[in-house]
């Protein structure tokens, strides 16, 4: 219970002040879309640009730390995506996006705040180590998908070249590229911009909890519940199942093993609504499992917390 006074809660008051300014009418949903454009494009960039160019990345990138956490991602996109279609009746596109939704945990926005206030600051590493492959990692599997449905005949090159396209125009891989270049090369930066950097990149998760309450806000739980409801399972329960299940066989170091399972135990990420919008596919029921899932996480990020111990 403490953990969830101390390390869960103050995270989530900060998204319900975001949901309750919204619902007040204090700010307006186009000056709150303006402070998640700028937490998603440039913010958030800055600080995974700052985390990566500083990893050290021989020790951080286990593959039995990725392999832990991403064998329950992609398990996640196959459930939501095989359950959409056969267990609900969706079409393809459909499924893809439901199994986006699977696929993308909130491990940015909710994920690192949580760690860090549970663990401290010096046990983000693992965490950063996961989001640098996550934002290209399921934007490939998600794209790929939906254009391979899509195409339907066009041709595997169309299909890659379009996969390639979204996946880098998205701000977050590109901050993880540059601050990937600047690690491998050594390239030197000039103090001040290392500062400016630290500057903008200290803004990014409050601006983006607080943000993140107010996009909530626009959501309502309408589709399918029972739909819903199994991909907010599939999030919240067989992702970090999978995760510690792995986690423990390939016998990962304490702090990588927290890092993964708290990371996969997150809500689905408000980018499992914007790939569902962008796409025009399912966009109520992941709008619907974003909020749910996110209310829902409090008690079942709590509960995998007390089992870390």
């Amino acid at each position: 219970m403490q953990a969830l006074v101390d390390v869960i809660l103050p995270v989530f008051l900060v998204v319900a002040f975001g949901y309750g300014v919204v619902w007040r009418g204090w700010m307006g949903a186009g000056t709150i879309d303006a402070l998640m454009k700028y937490t998603q494009n440039f913010a958030i960039p800055c600080l995974l640009f700052l985390a990566i160019a500083r990893l050290d990345l021989s020790a951080e990138f286990g593959w039995r730390l990725l392999a832990s956490f991403y064998a329950g991602s992609v398990l996640g996109f196959l459930a939501g995506l095989l359950g959409a279609r056969y267990l609900f009746g969706r079409d393809w596109e459909d499924a893809v996006a439901v199994g986006f939704i699977g696929l993308f945990s909130n491990s940015v926005l909710l994920g690192l705040p949580i760690t860090e206030r549970a663990y401290g600051a010096d046990a983000l590493g693992a965490n950063y180590a996961i989001i640098a492959l996550h934002s290209p990692v399921c934007y490939i599997i998600g794209i790929t998908a939906m254009e391979a449905v899509r195409a339907r005949g066009m041709g595997l090159g169309v299909t890659l070249l379009r996969s390639a396209r979204g996946v880098l125009s998205n701000a977050l891989v590109i901050g993880i590229a540059l601050g990937a270049a600047v690690n491998l090369t050594g390239l030197p930066l000039p103090g001040v911009m290392w500062e400016a950097l630290e500057m903008v990149a200290r803004t990014g998760l409050p601006v983006a909890l607080f943000g993140l309450g107010g996009v909530l806000y626009q959501y309502r739980p309408e589709g399918d519940l029972r739909l819903i409801a199994y991909a907010c399972a599939i999030s919240l329960v067989m992702h970090p199942a999978i995760t510690w299940t792995l986690g423990t066989s390939l016998d990962l170091t304490e702090a990588q093993f927290r890092s993964a399972v708290v990371t996969a135990a997150m809500a689905p990420g408000v980018n499992a609504y914007v790939f569902a919008n962008m796409y025009g596919r399912a966009r109520r029921v992941a709008a619907s499992s974003v909020l749910l899932g996110t209310a829902a996480c409090i008690l079942t990020a709590w509960a995998w917390m007390t089992a870390l111990g």
